[in-house]
């Protein structure tokens, strides 16, 4: 897929430090990251390393001690808005159903929340269209909790595309999953994304799942975080599990584990 060649989504030379003085913990150090509009990026790397802290210095959560965070050219200032977030857990409201869950943001995020009152059957189909897309159409009325675990997170990826982001990030999205499951969802992803082509940013542990996603997978060192190693994912699209038993794709994810094997050892 071509890419445009200027950075959607870019750090430059991003520090972040907690605290002061002698009790001040370096978290980030130096990080430069460039993503193009509509790339799928992977991030991986070791526990503590940084990749939940990136996720959150992106989107306008945390403010860098230094550098710069710039999306869509304009430098990140405060929360950013039109961002899609997902977790590892589905935080559906239990009291909504999976269609009021996914129709949230509708309630919150401009400009929808000021059409949502007169153009609510507008909504509601486009809802409804993206449950069917995952394969949850005909459990709308359901609540979270007549869901299984996979179903509740389709129900969470809806509620983070629904209002269409420019970036969607996917923090450990399926890593309370079960192999069978995560590995379903990875096709589901795929297509949302191939269907949308939005900006994503996952951070994951998993290896294959980094490589099966993305376009590019980058490497955080141990604290303080820096990009050290980025690996272009050269696979063709839409990719299968078949795709995963490729040598190249194989390749690629013990490319990878050495390299974070060595981060290990130092």
């Amino acid at each position: 897929m071509e890419m445009n060649e200027t950075p959607f989504v870019e750090l430059r030379d991003v520090n972040l430090t907690y605290g002061r003085g002698e009790e001040s913990l370096a978290a980030l150090d130096q990080l430069t990251l460039s993503i193009a509009q509509g790339e799928f990026v992977a991030v991986v790397g070791p526990s503590g390393c940084g990749k939940s802290t990136l996720m959150k210095l992106v989107t306008g959560l945390l403010l860098p001690t230094g550098g710069t965070i710039l999306i869509g050219g304009k430098q990140v200032t405060r929360p950013v808005e039109s961002v899609g977030m997902a977790f590892q857990n589905s935080t559906l409201l239990p009291w909504r159903t999976t269609l009021a869950n996914v129709m949230l943001p509708f309630e919150i995020v401009r400009p929808h929340k000021r059409r949502l009152r007169a153009n609510r059957k507008e909504y509601i189909d486009q809802a409804q269209q993206l449950l069917t897309a995952v394969g949850l159409g005909k459990f709308a009325d359901r609540f979270p909790w007549q869901l299984s675990g996979g179903m509740q997170q389709r129900a969470n990826l809806c509620r983070a595309l629904i209002h269409e982001p420019r970036l969607l990030m996917l923090d450990e999205p399926f890593g309370a999953l079960d192999a069978f499951t995560r590995e379903e969802l990875w096709s589901v992803m795929q297509n949302l994304w191939l269907a949308k082509r939005f900006t994503a940013i996952l951070v994951t542990h998993d290896l294959r799942e980094a490589v099966y996603l993305s376009d590019v997978v980058y490497v955080m060192c141990q604290r303080p975080g820096r990009i050290i190693y980025n690996s272009k994912v050269d696979l063709a699209r839409p990719r299968s599990l078949q795709t995963t038993f490729e040598p190249r794709f194989i390749e690629i994810v013990h490319a990878l584990r050495e390299r974070i094997s060595y981060e290990h050892s130092l």
